[in-house]
């Protein structure tokens, strides 16, 4: 962005609506590639099914903008057990396969426009309501998803950085865990994963010290990213290829090598400074030949593989929160299920326990008790609800050549998002500007179905 472009922010509805719809995207990778990690499937074939979704649902979306750039803000992770992040193997490297027992964190990221939606979300393969999970793995999943819903509380206009940073630490120690230590959340903008404004995760003292206390404000973003450890919360070097790499704008270096620059050309062309994958190169063998020397000259920013202790668990969650004028909104979140995960402890705080049973929704209560989802045509009463959508999605976008019709149960997939071949648009009576576009259509909906997974994500709907 250049110096006179004003910068864009959530205060636009434009703005708000590209941020939902990568949001929503992220939420189906992510609930895709969790569906799909079952026993004996490998970590390679998980991180590629993830990336491939993020990049052909991201192909879908405004289409007539040429110029407009979207797809992977972060290249799908899935890091098992006592490996902390960033695993995201090449086809060259050694793989990892899945089996009954292992802590699984998946974490993904897309963006439409640069406008950033990042996810992260824990779960142990086989765990089920007849057979939950106990013991040390339910601590610390249990931990780090009370710490995310906390921060969910804390992270508005008004607050200070530091609260949420004291709270994770309380709630982890609740569990008898630790937050791994001086890890980031940090605020997003457009085209930017690593804003100015951040939170800290168990700093040490020089740590405290040096990390610039920050308000929240109203139309920001952050990209809350919460990782809590079983064991001492040391992140190190576990002596991994590095696969993940992110353009560093500042920095300057006439590379050497011919094929350093060709490979550097095509981060510029195609990413720009979002993070990337080597695997997203046709020539691997090339790719990881022309990195060397742009990560030597900090051309490039690695994303280490960081792993505990041997014997220890890392979980991970994330979550992506716009601060709006009428307060937080979560546009990612994992299909997190509390009753698969029995823990001893709980937190004993009383004011973060009154923190935590509160509601983190931006409109009141006045409908706590929601209906069921409908899921067959005698259940639904079309016309109330075709108003009852309308209403909810007529603030994604201005649309006036058009309005939506004969919305029914048979246009609605079985866990209740839209279907777009099942939909039936006509134009407005009178209105001679045709058909609404798909596009537009896109807009719209795109909103509808990140509200439908938020719910059955907090169990408001019903999922059948």
């Amino acid at each position: 962005m250049s110096d006179d472009e004003q910068e864009q922010t959530i205060a636009e509805d434009l703005v708000v609506t590209k941020y939902k719809m990568g949001g929503d995207i992220a939420n189906q990778a992510l609930r895709l590639v969790v569906e799909t990690a079952k026993p004996g499937v490998s970590v390679l074939s998980l991180c590629e099914k993830g990336d491939a979704y993020i990049m052909a649902e991201t192909g879908k979306v405004f289409k007539k903008e040429k110029e407009m750039k979207k797809g992977i803000a972060f290249p799908t992770s899935v890091s098992v057990n006592n490996c902390v992040c960033h695993f995201s193997p090449l086809k060259s490297d050694p793989d990892y396969t899945l089996k009954d027992g292992d802590l699984v964190k998946i974490d993904l990221g897309v963006h439409v426009d640069g406008f950033i939606a990042n996810v992260a979300h824990s779960f142990v393969v086989g765990a089920s309501k007849e057979n939950p999970i106990t013991g040390r793995k339910a601590d610390v999943i249990k931990a780090a998803h009370l710490c995310a819903e906390a921060a969910l509380r804390l992270v508005k206009p008004g607050n200070q950085n530091t609260q949420v940073t004291e709270a994770w630490n309380k709630i982890a120690q609740s569990f008898k865990c630790t937050p791994i230590e001086g890890m980031l959340s940090h605020q997003l903008k457009q085209h930017v994963i690593d804003g100015e404004k951040t939170v800290i995760q168990n700093p040490t003292d020089q740590q405290r010290k040096d990390h610039e206390k920050a308000e929240f404000e109203v139309h920001e973003v952050y990209a809350v990213d919460v990782l809590i450890s079983t064991g001492e919360g040391k992140a190190r070097d576990g002596g991994l290829r590095t696969t993940i790499y992110k353009r560093d704008p500042s920095k300057q270096y006439g590379l050497k090598m011919k094929t350093s620059r060709t490979f550097f050309s095509e981060v510029e062309r195609r990413f720009d400074a979002m993070p990337f994958t080597l695997r997203a190169f046709e020539d691997e063998a090339k790719a990881r030949l022309g990195v060397v020397e742009c990560a030597k000259h900090e051309l490039l920013q690695p994303f280490s593989v960081l792993h505990e202790k041997e014997g220890e668990c890392v979980a991970q969650f994330k979550f992506t929160v716009l601060l709006m004028a009428n307060g937080p909104h979560r546009i990612t979140n994992g299909p997190f299920d509390p009753e698969l995960y029995k823990s001893e402890h709980e937190v004993q705080d009383p004011e973060l326990k009154t923190l935590l049973q509160s509601s983190a929704s931006r409109k009141t209560q006045k409908k706590k008790k929601k209906k069921e989802l409908f899921h067959d045509e005698s259940q639904v009463e079309e016309e109330a609800y075709a108003q009852s959508l309308s209403r909810r999605l007529t603030h994604a976008a201005e649309v006036d050549r058009g309005s939506i019709r004969g919305i029914k149960a048979s246009n609605l997939t079985s866990d209740g998002r839209v279907s777009w071949s099942r939909l039936s648009v006509r134009p407005e009576d009178g209105n001679d500007a045709g058909q609404i576009s798909t596009s537009e259509l896109q807009l719209l909906f795109m909103d509808h179905n990140t509200y439908v997974n938020q719910q059955l994500s907090c169990g408001v709907l019903n999922n059948k």
